[in-house]
């Protein structure tokens, strides 16, 4: 899955122009906003916090009056603000994380995400991930936004929010309806051909393999932070994975896995977005993996002011003027952007 470096596309192509709207938006964000189930609208708000919606976020404080404070002064400083979201502002909506203390992924099992090198080589290795793939799309697909991301939804509006660039490929983002973002590690929601490049959305997938394999059937278990479940080999060897309508190539999840990297194009658009902000916000990630990293250290060069909301320590503590360790939900919609 996720996490790696390197995105499989040409990334978001919105032209910058000052003082205006950011209009032009890419094919695979316009794919990622058609995927969404009907019932699924755009913008429109659910329940913050749903039963069972915390069992994956770790142990932590409430915010003290002070750090709020603190963090409600570095906000209304920002006239231009670039946001790093991360893993820890989607277990608010019941998607796991892999790193989290007690309740992440790494936590709890033995498991480890698809890597991209088997990915490619093995048609095993495919079968496998995309049967356990969709036995949990359903429940991962379902998933709604909670009030961290309308919260910074709401931000974008008000002007405060210049940038957002996510690494989550969960597309609660796109749900609550930011626009002006990238999806740095591509999108679950989206599928692309590794032969000829062609997109497709991932619930059209869904339906090409419900009709290939109308015998199969698997229960699915807790789902991982990429959507995939856990079965046995036994439990996959006859499941059929279609290839690519056009050339017969291998289809991939439009998402980077681990041990790719983020095409130099998107980090590219992100730096240059990064330069027209002045002040960075960092929610819910740890940052342990460089592509995301790479925009703190670029901050830094560019004395940009940095503050970070994540529980836990993250790999980019020493370079933050303010780090406050609470939940995103908690905190993010108390903040005033006026």
């Amino acid at each position: 899955m996720l996490f790696g470096d390197r995105l499989q596309h040409t990334g978001n192509v919105s032209v910058v122009v000052e003082e205006t709207m950011w209009t032009n938006f890419s094919v695979s964000m316009l794919l990622s906003w058609r995927s969404l189930p009907p019932c699924l609208a755009i913008g429109k708000r659910a329940s913050s916090v749903y039963a069972g919606a915390l069992d994956f976020v770790p142990a932590s404080n409430s915010v003290d009056r002070s750090s709020l404070e603190q963090l409600q002064m570095f906000v209304t400083r920002a006239s231009r603000l670039f946001v790093i979201t991360g893993a820890g502002l989607s277990t608010e909506s019941g998607i796991p994380d892999y790193r989290s203390e007690g309740v992440g992924l790494y936590a709890r099992t033995d498991r480890r995400p698809m890597q991209h090198s088997e990915f490619l080589r093995s048609a095993k290795a495919r079968q496998r991930y995309w049967a356990r793939n969709f036995v949990g799309w359903p429940q991962f697909s379902s998933h709604l936004p909670n009030s961290a991301h309308y919260a910074l939804k709401d931000w974008e509006e008000k002007g405060k929010v210049h940038w957002l660039v996510t690494q989550n490929v969960d597309a609660l983002h796109s749900k609550a309806g930011q626009q002006r973002l990238t999806e740095l590690h591509g999108c679950s929601h989206r599928v692309m051909c590794l032969g000829c490049g062609q997109l497709t959305t991932r619930e059209e997938l869904q339906k090409c393999f419900a009709a290939l394999n109308p015998g199969w059937e698997a229960s699915a278990g807790a789902v991982a932070p990429d959507g995939d479940v856990l079965l046995e080999d036994e439990q996959v060897r006859h499941f059929r994975v279609p290839p690519c309508q056009s050339c017969g190539g291998i289809l991939k999840p439009q998402v980077t896995f681990f041990g790719d990297t983020v095409d130099r194009r998107t980090v590219q658009f992100v730096h240059d977005r990064l330069a027209e902000c002045d002040a960075v916000f960092v929610a819910g990630s740890s940052l342990q993996v460089y592509s995301g990293y790479r925009f703190l250290l670029a901050a830094s060069e560019r004395r940009i002011p940095v503050a970070i909301l994540n529980i836990g320590t993250t790999r980019a503590d020493h370079l933050a003027e303010l780090k406050v360790s609470a939940r995103c939900g908690e905190v993010l919609p108390t903040l005033n952007t006026s």
